[in-house]
C-alpha cells in the first residue's frame, strides 16, 4: 500500500482528547457505587426502552439475575410465548370474526371487489366449472354423456348401460364384457371425482 495514495488522504481519526471520557457517562446506579455507568441494562417487562446504567462489574451481576418473566406464573409465561409466535397480534380462525375483515367504514373490501368483478363480467355471479382431467373426460365419453352431466343423470345412464351390456341380460353373450368393464370403470372414476 502506498502511503501517499490519493484515496486515503482524507481519513481522519479523532484524537484521544476529543473522545468521550468516562466522566461523560452517568454514575453507576448500583447503590454505593461511584464508578461511571458505561453499560446499559434493560429495566424489565412493561418498561421497554428504559435502561439502568451500570459499571462493568455491576452490569454482569445484574445480567446474571435478570429474568424478564419475574412475577408471572407458568400459565402467563406460556400465554406470552404463544402470543409471541404471532408478534402479539390478534388472530382468529378462518370464517370467524367477520367484523375484523371489514374496513373502517363497515364495508368488506373483498365483497366489494367481488361485486366489481361480477359487474365487469355480466353482472351475475356464475359458479365456475372446474377443468376436467383427461380420465374424467374419457369417462363421460364412455358413458356417452355431456361434460355438464351430474348426479342422477350419470347414475341413470350407468344403470341403463349395465343392463344393456351385462351377460345375464343378453343371454350369456360374453362379447360385450370389455365394454361393461369400461362402463364400470368410468362410473367409478366419476363417483370418486364427486360428479355423482
Amino acid at each position: 500500500m502506498k502511503l501517499d495514495s490519493k484515496l486515503f488522504d482524507r481519513i481522519r481519526v479523532k484524537p484521544d482528547r476529543d473522545r468521550l471520557d468516562e466522566d461523560d457517562f452517568p454514575p453507576c446506579q448500583h447503590p454505593g457505587c461511584t464508578r461511571p455507568g458505561t453499560h446499559k441494562a434493560p429495566q424489565g417487562r412493561d418498561r421497554e426502552g428504559k435502561y439502568f446504567f451500570f459499571c462493568i462489574d455491576h452490569v454482569r451481576d445484574y445480567n446474571k439475575s435478570y429474568n424478564y418473566f419475574t412475577g408471572m406464573d407458568d400459565d402467563a409465561v406460556r400465554m406470552y410465548q404463544k402470543d409471541a409466535l404471532t408478534g402479539h397480534r390478534p388472530t382468529w380462525r378462518m370464517g370467524v370474526n367477520r367484523e375484523a375483515a371489514q374496513g373502517p367504514d363497515g364495508i368488506d373490501p373483498r365483497a366489494a371487489g367481488r361485486a366489481r368483478a361480477y359487474a365487469r363480467h355480466g353482472g351475475t355471479p356464475q359458479a365456475r366449472d372446474r377443468k376436467l382431467l383427461a380420465l374424467e373426460k374419457r369417462s363421460f365419453d364412455v358413458l356417452n354423456l355431456s361434460e355438464r352431466a351430474r348426479g342422477d343423470e350419470i347414475k341413470a345412464r350407468y344403470k341403463e348401460l349395465v343392463k344393456l351390456h351385462h351377460p345375464d341380460a343378453n343371454g350369456g353373450d360374453r362379447s360385450s364384457e370389455d365394454r361393461l368393464r369400461q362402463i364400470i370403470q368410468a362410473y367409478n372414476v366419476l363417483k370418486k371425482a364427486g360428479f355423482c
